[in-house]
């Protein structure tokens, strides 16, 4: 198992994280998993995730009891798991005087922080971020890996439409860069409410989804020393280097 220290002296680093690894760092409070349903424009959408009360199998395509309608735009090795943090709601519903419940937006897992560390956030995970949720002693643990943001699409607009007339909440969740992120799974498992959630790697100490968002939003060109860390980030998905290659 990794030792290496969490986060290295890089800007913006985050020093709540720099401790050697494995950390725990959360308790998974909540495991979510939803089936296609009929949904607005005549679709279908597995977006409305509600809790598993039991252990349940994730593999290389994600829970195996979850569904999403769409596989092009939706789950895969690259999207096989999602996790949002419960602040995205706060920040919704303070921002649109609204009352969205957790689960409303398409996540599958959600976690609480432990040890006076901070919450899984945009601002506190990186891009190669390896979480095992499960006994750090039980080589059968489930490990995912972060290896995209997730991108908030009209779904988010037509789900909480059906309970408010606000308009675009899609894309000013993506101006904020409060969507979660998408894991790859690393080493199959179970996984199941109450487990610990131990930080095993941070290679990329650099590279919160934070920062990614910001340079994808940027409508500032950037000098290519900023812009190549990124690129040399294996398990970063292709989709968003293209979208930094442009910034040079």
């Amino acid at each position: 198992m990794s030792t290496a220290i969490a986060n290295t002296a890089t800007p913006n680093a985050h020093t709540d994280f720099n401790h050697p690894l494995p950390l725990h760092i959360a308790t998974l409070i909540e495991v979510r998993a939803g089936k296609a349903m009929p949904f607005a424009r005549e679709a279908m959408s597995a977006i409305d995730k509600a809790p598993i009360s039991a252990p349940v199998a994730v593999d290389f395509m994600g829970l195996t009891t979850d569904e999403q309608a769409d596989r092009k735009h939706h789950g895969g090795p690259l999207k096989a798991v999602h996790q949002l943090p419960c602040a995205t709601y706060t920040k919704i519903n303070a921002a649109f005087d609204l009352n969205v419940r957790v689960g409303t937006l398409g996540e599958n897992l959600i976690t609480e922080a432990v040890n006076d560390l901070p919450e899984m956030e945009e601002s506190s995970v990186c891009i190669g971020d390896v979480f095992q949720y499960g006994e750090i002693e039980n080589a059968a643990s489930l490990q995912l890996r972060i290896v995209q943001p997730r991108r908030p699409c009209y779904k988010i607009n037509d789900q909480i439409g059906q309970f408010t007339k606000v308009p675009n909440i899609a894309a000013w969740v993506s101006k904020q860069g409060i969507a979660g992120w998408y894991f790859q799974v690393v080493r199959d498992g179970m996984v199941d409410a109450g487990l610990p959630v131990y930080l095993v790697e941070r290679p990329y100490p650099f590279a919160t989804l934070e920062a990614l968002w910001q340079l994808a939003n940027s409508k500032e060109k950037h000098d290519a020393e900023v812009i190549e860390p990124w690129l040399a980030i294996e398990c970063l998905e292709e989709s968003w280097k293209s979208v930094l290659r442009k910034k040079i």
